[in-house]
């Protein structure tokens, strides 16, 4: 192997590097969203919401999928698992739902609410498992 190739080799190698780093630090220094400061993109009932992804998961991906949006439903759990809260509002199918996770700081908030109390909660759809997931959830109507 000549020297000119291992030179051009090594400043690929380099480079490859650098844009990694790059990346990696643009991608742990992005902003995160306040969702309670943040206005909801869509609002929608939960039974609507759990229905579109449960009869075409793709296109309510492409409609849905890490936009802020805000649900309303009937609350059928309010669990706290090691300091993070989470809130499951009804769909009209038995098998799913839609899951609210909280940050620790708002899960102190849902406390207050009972099973099969209204709620509309505003929080980041990232897709779907079984159940609709929302996440940085904060509650709209107090």
């Amino acid at each position: 192997m000549s020297k000119k190739l291992r030179k051009i080799i090594a400043f690929i190698i380099l480079l490859f590097v650098f844009v990694a780093f790059f990346l990696a630090y643009k991608f742990a220094n992005k902003s995160h969203v306040d969702i309670s400061k943040t206005s909801a993109e869509i609002a929608i009932n939960a039974s609507v919401l759990f229905d579109e992804f449960l009869n075409d998961e793709i296109s309510a991906n492409n409609k849905y999928l890490d936009k802020i949006i805000q649900v309303n439903g009937k609350i059928i759990s309010n669990k706290n698992f090691e300091g993070k809260g989470v809130i499951e509002l009804e769909s009209n199918n038995d098998f799913g739902s839609v899951l609210c996770h909280f940050s620790p700081k708002s899960s102190k908030k849902i406390q207050q609410f009972k099973i099969r109390q209204n709620v509309e909660i505003k929080g980041i759809c990232t897709g779907f498992l079984m159940d609709v997931i929302l996440v940085k959830c904060e509650i709209t109507n107090q």
